[in-house]
């Protein structure tokens, strides 16, 4: 277990470190128009974001003990193909949510 006083200091230090990278945003710099080529850099922060989230629990699914299964690659592969043909991300999660359950269904 970890020490109380550890924990508590992570917790602050966390936090702190949470807070500044906000205000660095919105306090210091949230009333001036930022440059072109930053704007188009932020673009791509939830695309680089939400792979970063589902990739490990496509890959070691905590359901099957980190063991890949077919159900959840099987839905990722749709979840990326919707999305490269259609361009439509609320498409590419509605139809791989609903590839996932139907996968999970057939396959056990």
């Amino acid at each position: 277990m970890i020490d109380t006083g550890w924990l508590w200091f992570v917790i602050v230090a966390l936090g702190a470190g949470s807070f500044a990278l906000r205000f660095v945003f919105i306090g210091l710099i949230g009333d001036r128009d930022l440059p072109p080529w930053i704007l188009r850099h932020l673009r791509y922060t939830a695309v680089a974001v939400l792979p970063g989230l589902v990739a490990p629990m496509v890959a070691f699914p905590a359901a099957t003990n980190g063991d890949p299964d077919p159900a959840r690659l099987i839905a990722a592969a749709v979840t990326i193909s919707v999305g490269l043909i259609w361009k439509n991300a609320i498409g590419a999660i509605v139809s791989g949510a609903g590839a996932l359950y139907l996968m999970l269904y057939l396959l056990g």
